[in-house]
């Protein structure tokens, strides 16, 4: 932003010296003051504000301006900013106090002597993260967004081969996702993080990333950890990009005018060469392929239309071979070995589209009407059968052989269609936002799993009478549901003597058929700068969260003689949580510099609480609500140039999850004490053609127990997660300037990435082997290992 205020105090200096003299008949003065905005309502900093022929002033960081002058017959206007449109009023014989406000148009042009260095100020409770580097970071599921947004304070994430992350205790069920102000949804089959597949955010096309871990505002949905919103990105011209790597494959095209902008993103992964580092080894056969447009029409000034699809198929085959673990103490080594046979097949297959139009009723609000819908089609088989024998690697002793079976026919089907209705308004200091929304929601799943034991020719459970299954369970169940959403708030923020004050409050009002549960959520935060010290940043926020439960967490279980059926509890009731939030933020100065310094501490109070339990990345959940809990915790975040000209930063938490359970006191499954985050972005000495971006992440274990069981059996605790990946970018060529005027090619990045390059061995859950005296041994499900990646990047 430097060269912005440059450039305007060059145009200010550069007004006559001396005014012309206005005419001695009228001295009438006139004070004229109003803000100054974008296309999308911020407030432009530093903004020119001239009355030809008496003076000028310049907009403040808000883009709020006043100025005072003598009232004539006709009063020129001018509004002048780098980077935009100029604007011109003319006022007619104008008197006493007036307010105007102002809308510039970005003109979109490159700036190639300057370099752009602005972050906004945080009020609120939501934080922008910066995009830029999302194409060339090291990447092992393809979801750059959301691996980015897993290096924030407060959010963890215990496998690289999945996207899903826990904020400040909560869930993956717990954080909400929204493109375009639609939210989106995720596959409820998915049990492993190598079925998972590419998620509906594709980092090609997104503009703005906001993310909040906690204290978000009423205009976001019934969830209780976080709110990701996602907008895309409108193409000015045309544009492009093609990426290579020995993980996939994408390709993004997009063009754009005054009135009309289309972008396309076509995505293909692979993780074969990722799955080959695993112990298991075999025939991976991922394939994961995905197609998404977004159209936006502005046809008037008045009216805009947009329109999203996205279409996805996630193929999952594997036909496994054999294993070899060695796990245990430096006393006690044990070694397992499995031979298998069978298959696993899974298909996920999702549609999302939604089509938004909007009525723009002044310069100072709009209407719009957004309808969307959601399809999944989910199937996950397998019939895997696989011999074992544990024993002692320094002796010859077999401590347990056996054979197990493990059996899935597993199909869901899931549709979510919503109308929502938002109105958008900001008049003086308050900007208010109220919607309406309606959902409906049909889901239908037939579920049969069943696992059989046999240790040393003895069927597990032994009875000595019958042959029983270890596990057996069956469901066949449908669901049709309809919600209704009310929304509300308002953004109030004044600048005086004392300093800037921002107070946000708001409530949801919801209902569904379900349960026929009515919901209200009201929501309220503070921010506040002191006059004094404007570097600092004070927030404070509360509210009372709930989670609405989706189908699974509906899914009860009666079990009848070693058979689990699965029936839905039409008595559920929704997840509650009490939070409080107050953070502080200080920006300073190192070697000339800039730095941010954010601590935040945080109390969630949970009640009704759904208990479940977690293998891998499959949540499955109690189906009642026989619990409560709390959360406490504190985030701490340094965010700056640790390298001249690149963005780094570190994060640490320490967090406490507990809860009580049948008089219980117990562990949460997402208790993890303690979780540093790490970014890293530096250039080779002497040169801007290398770049490097280093991830690392050193986060608590979480607990476990036996599967099958409940969260009561969770008396241990993983080992630590560790991993730290890095990625080396040479631009190969720089065509930013457009010097190479017949080259349509802007960049060409070469990249090598090394993946968990210290080679720690991380776990993603345990296989248990039982032996005939009923002993159990978790035998630890290793993650990846080091791995070397290649990319190639072309943009257009």
């Amino acid at each position: 932003m430097m060269h912005r205020f440059l450039l305007s105090l060059f145009l200010l200096m550069s007004l006559p010296l001396c005014a012309q003299e206005v005419a001695k008949v009228d001295t009438t003065r006139v004070r004229l003051h109003g803000k100054v905005t974008d296309e999308n309502q911020e407030g432009i900093p530093m903004v020119v504000v001239r009355v030809e022929g008496q003076g000028a002033t310049i907009a403040n960081i808000d883009g709020k301006y006043s100025i005072e002058f003598q009232t004539a017959d006709s009063v020129v206007v001018h509004y002048q900013m780098p980077g935009f449109q100029n604007r011109r009023r003319v006022l007619k014989k104008p008197q006493g106090e007036l307010t105007l406000n102002i809308v510039m148009t970005s003109t979109d042009r490159q700036m190639d002597e300057l370099v752009v260095k602005e972050t906004r100020r945080q009020l609120g409770t939501t934080e922008t993260l910066k995009t830029e580097e999302l194409k060339r970071l090291p990447s092992t599921t393809g979801n750059a967004v959301e691996e980015l947004v897993a290096t924030q304070a407060g959010v963890s994430s215990h496998n690289e081969l999945s996207s899903q992350y826990n904020v400040r205790g909560g869930s993956f069920d717990e954080n909400c996702v929204y493109i375009n102000g639609v939210e989106i949804y995720r596959p409820m089959l998915v049990s492993s993080g190598q079925q998972e597949g590419l998620s509906v955010i594709n980092s090609d096309m997104v503009e703005k990333v906001d993310f909040s871990a906690g204290g978000f505002e009423a205009k976001y949905g019934d969830k209780m950890a976080s709110v990701l919103d996602i907008t895309y990105h409108k193409p000015k011209g045309w544009e492009g990009s093609v990426q290579g790597s020995l993980l996939g494959a994408s390709l993004y095209a997009g063009y754009g005018k005054k009135k009309f902008s289309f972008s396309n993103g076509l995505r293909y992964k692979t993780n074969q060469y990722l799955l080959g580092s695993l112990q298991t080894t075999g025939e991976y056969s991922p394939t994961f392929l995905d197609y998404q447009a977004y159209l936006s029409w502005q046809p008037t000034r008045n009216w805009t239309f947009d329109v999203i699809g996205y279409i996805s198929n996630n193929n999952y085959k594997f036909i496994p071979h054999n294993r070899t673990t060695s796990f245990g103490t430096l006393e006690n080594v044990m070694t397992l070995k499995i031979y298998f046979d069978g298959q696993e097949a899974d298909l996920f297959r999702t549609f999302f589209g939604t089509a938004k139009v909007t009525r723009r009723l002044n310069d100072r609000s709009n209407l719009s009407l957004a309808f969307s819908a959601f399809s999944t089609r989910e199937r996950e088989t397998y019939d895997i059968q696989g011999q074992y024998f544990l024993n002692e690697t320094t002796g010859d002793a077999q401590i347990g052989v056996g054979t197990y079976m493990e059996h899935a026919r597993n199909l869901l089907t899931s549709n979510v269609r919503s109308l929502k209705l938002a109105y958008d308004v900001r008049k003086r200091n308050h900007h208010v936002l109220a919607g309406m929304a309606w959902k409906s929601e049909h889901v239908r799943e037939y579920s049969r799993e069943w696992e059989s034991r046999d240790s040393s020719h003895y069927n597990i459970p032994h009875t000595g009478n019958d042959l029983q299954l270890i596990y057996n369970l069956r469901s066949k169940n449908a669901i049709g549901t309809h919600q209704l959403e009310l929304y509300a708030q308002d953004t109030w923020r004044q600048e005086s003597k004392a300093g800037i004050l921002s107070v946000n409050y708001g409530a949801r009002l919801s209902y569904w058929s379900w349960n026929h549960e009515w919901l209200f959520s009201p929501r309220a935060s503070i921010g506040y700068v002191p006059a004094g010290n404007d570097r600092l940043t004070i927030r404070l926020a509360t509210g009372l969260y709930y989670q609405r439960p989706y189908y699974k967490e509906l899914r009860d279980t009666v079990t009848t003689n070693g058979n689990t059926q699965v029936v839905l509890n039409t008595g559920i009731r929704s997840q509650r949580s009490f939070q409080l939030l107050a953070g502080a933020e200080y920006k300073f100065r190192i070697a000339d510099r800039p730095f941010r310094f954010t601590a935040e501490a945080y109390y969630k109070a949970q009640s009704r609480i759904n208990p479940y339990h977690v293998n891998n990345v499959k949540v499955v959940y109690y189906g009642e609500n026989c619990a409560s809990g709390y959360v406490v915790g504190a985030d701490f975040k340094v965010f700056g140039e640790f390298v001249p000209g690149t963005d780094s930063w570190i994060s640490f938490g320490l967090m406490k999850a507990q809860m009580q359970l049948h008089g219980q006191s117990l562990p949460q499954p997402t208790d993890q004490r303690y979780n540093i985050n790490f970014f890293f972005s530096d250039y080779f000495p002497g040169t801007t053609r290398w770049k490097m971006n280093l991830k690392a992440s050193f986060a608590d274990g979480l607990p476990f127990g036996p599967p099958h069981t409940g969260v009561e059996r969770n008396r241990f605790r993983a080992p630590a997660y560790k991993r730290v990946d890095v990625g080396m970018n040479y631009r190969a060529l720089n065509n930013e300037d457009r010097h190479l005027r017949h080259n349509a090619v802007k960049n060409i990045w070469l990249g090598l990435d090394c993946f968990n390059i210290f080679g720690f061995n991380n776990v993603s859950g345990y296989y248990w082997v039982t032996d005939t005296q009923g002993f159990q041994y978790a035998v630890p499900n290793y993650l990846t290992g080091r791995m070397i990646n290649g990319r190639v990047l072309i943009e257009f």
